[in-house]
């Protein structure tokens, strides 16, 4: 929940290969005060069956850039039992191994920012 003096960042995966939510994707957060600070790890949790991860650390007073880290490689590496569906490619390659998604915070602000994933591409958004 954000403050005044805060920001507050939620996500969720949807597996755009197989059309259901990408539960189990680990994502870590980290956030950094100014653009030449040094990030700060927060820590992380992995998405729910639903592929929501709504229960990220709060952010520290000051946070002015927060990046969200998915690890997307081990996702699409599960028994396809696991996962939503079978994958295309057999589980032989997934061409993006780990997302990055970096963004600029504003305190008292909310930010929701969803990521649609296939094994060779993946987009990002500020949702709601």
């Amino acid at each position: 929940m954000s403050t005044d003096t805060t920001a507050s960042v939620s996500t969720h995966v949807l597996d755009t290969s197989a059309g259901r939510p990408a539960g189990g994707v680990a994502v870590r957060l980290a956030a950094r005060s100014g653009r030449d600070a040094d990030w700060r790890a927060l820590g992380g949790r992995a998405t729910d069956a639903d592929g929501r991860c709504g229960d990220l650390p709060a952010l520290p007073e000051g946070t002015t850039h927060v990046r969200l880290d998915f690890a997307v490689e081990a996702y699409f590496a599960q028994p396809a039992g696991s996962r939503a569906e079978a994958r295309r490619d057999g589980g032989a390659h997934v061409f993006f191994p780990e997302v990055a998604v970096t963004f600029a915070v504003v305190p008292g602000e909310h930010y929701h920012v969803p990521l649609l994933l296939s094994p060779f591409g993946y987009s990002v958004y500020r949702g709601s």
